[in-house]
């Protein structure tokens, strides 16, 4: 079957990569956070998938850049000479149990008739890419969009009446431009952490799966505002303005975020919140020369996440608490897709220098993820919660040999 899709899709510019570390704090690491588990039962057993040790997987993986039209230049490693391939032979292992490999007939099946968004940053927009080339394997979409803005794609699956879209809200909040009239330092963003980015939010009663991610742009300079107002910024350096820290914006807009789901009285779907992904820059930040050029996985007594990571990942999933109480009452569900840890353990997984040619100069690439790559995993978690919320074995239709027959 051939792709409709075009390998010269284009995209957006990188998000800003995050700082380089700060002094260590006591902040609590992500293993401190008791956040909600997903449990897969083999033999009356129960474990949680995100936790656990990358292992080799030698069936992997399971599409190329040449038979996955979808993947853009910035995460074709392959097409840019990346000279290792063995940080594509890995899959993920939850201690005490096994998590599925993705199962394209099986993911399409389950959402036959339905319809799934994908809102937050690039890297969100990473794991939609990755979601395409994994289905690619049994069918391929049509594009549907209505704008010819690649930030806002919308594709149909018209032999499953399966829609699948995306969002561009890097902050998930409403943004503008700086005015340059205000006398603030040039080059921030204005960030309305109370209001609604109402280009998702107006339209997220479409869509039965929402899944929600951001956390990098986080990490540049911007302007606070609540109630129309300045309250703060973070890494503005203004002298007359008070510092209220990346996290203070970032707790801040998943407060909005989710208080826009669990008030919109048409959504009844289940919103995932898929958890930060550290980048893994080494010998400096992405504009000082930083890059990453590890070639296999850490274990998990070798990672090590920076404070500042710790401390994104813990206002996330302390309001996506809060968030997931309040939408019981409401008969609005969320589930944690929680890839934070063993997204820490993959290192050799980003693009580096191979996202781009080798005759352009920019900064190396440790944000993002190489396709086929680590990031697949997050759709073999996406898949399985889906799966256990709709109770069916991921074992009782389809077995590997009809996936090969199709």
């Amino acid at each position: 079957m051939s792709s409709p899709l075009s390998s010269s899709v284009s995209s957006p510019s990188v998000s800003p990569p995050p700082p380089p570390p700060l002094p260590s704090s006591s902040s609590s690491s992500s293993n401190d956070v008791n956040n909600s588990t997903v449990a897969i039962t083999r033999s009356d057993k129960k474990c949680d998938i995100f936790k656990g040790e990358w292992v080799p997987n030698p069936d992997a993986p399971y599409y190329t850049n040449t038979t996955c039209g979808f993947i853009p230049d910035q995460q074709n490693c392959m097409k840019f000479g990346r000279p290792d391939t063995a940080f594509l032979k890995w899959r993920w292992k939850p201690n005490g149990c096994d998590l599925p490999i993705f199962n394209p007939a099986h993911f399409l099946d389950l959402v036959r008739g339905k319809s799934m968004a994908f809102v937050g940053d690039s890297v969100g927009r990473n794991q939609m890419q990755s979601l395409i080339c994994l289905l690619s394997r049994v069918d391929h979409p049509i594009d549907i969009s209505n704008t010819t803005d690649d930030r806002f794609k919308t594709w149909l699956y018209a032999n499953y009446n399966f829609t699948l879209a995306s969002f561009w809200s890097p902050f998930l909040v409403k943004t503008k431009e700086p005015d340059p009239n205000n006398n603030h330092p040039v080059g921030l963003l204005n960030l309305y952490l109370d209001e609604f980015d109402e280009k998702w939010t107006a339209q997220i009663d479409r869509f039965n799966y929402v899944i929600i991610s951001a956390g990098h742009w986080f990490f540049r300079p911007v302007m606070f505002y609540e109630g129309g107002h300045v309250v703060g910024c973070s890494i503005c350096q203004h002298k007359n303005i008070t510092d209220l820290t990346t996290y203070y914006g970032s707790r801040k807009a998943f407060q909005t975020a989710f208080r826009a789901i669990n008030g919109h009285d048409r959504f009844n779907g289940t919103t995932f919140l898929r958890t930060f992904s550290p980048a893994h820059f080494e010998n400096g930040p992405w504009n000082r020369g930083g890059y990453c050029m590890r070639t296999r996985p850490f274990r998990s007594n070798e990672s090590r996440q920076e404070w500042f990571y710790r401390e994104l990942y813990k206002t996330q999933v302390e309001e996506f608490r809060i968030a997931k109480e309040e939408g019981r009452k409401r008969d609005v569900r969320f589930r944690l897709l929680d890839s934070t840890e063993a997204m820490s353990m993959r290192p050799d997984g980003h693009p580096n220098r191979y996202g781009h040619s080798q005759h352009v100069r920019v900064g190396n690439d440790c944000v993002h993820w190489c396709l086929p790559g680590p990031i697949d995993t997050w759709n073999d978690m996406l898949l399985e919660m889906m799966r256990m919320d709709g109770g069916r074995s991921s074992d009782e239709k389809y077995s590997s040999r009809e996936l090969r027959t199709r």
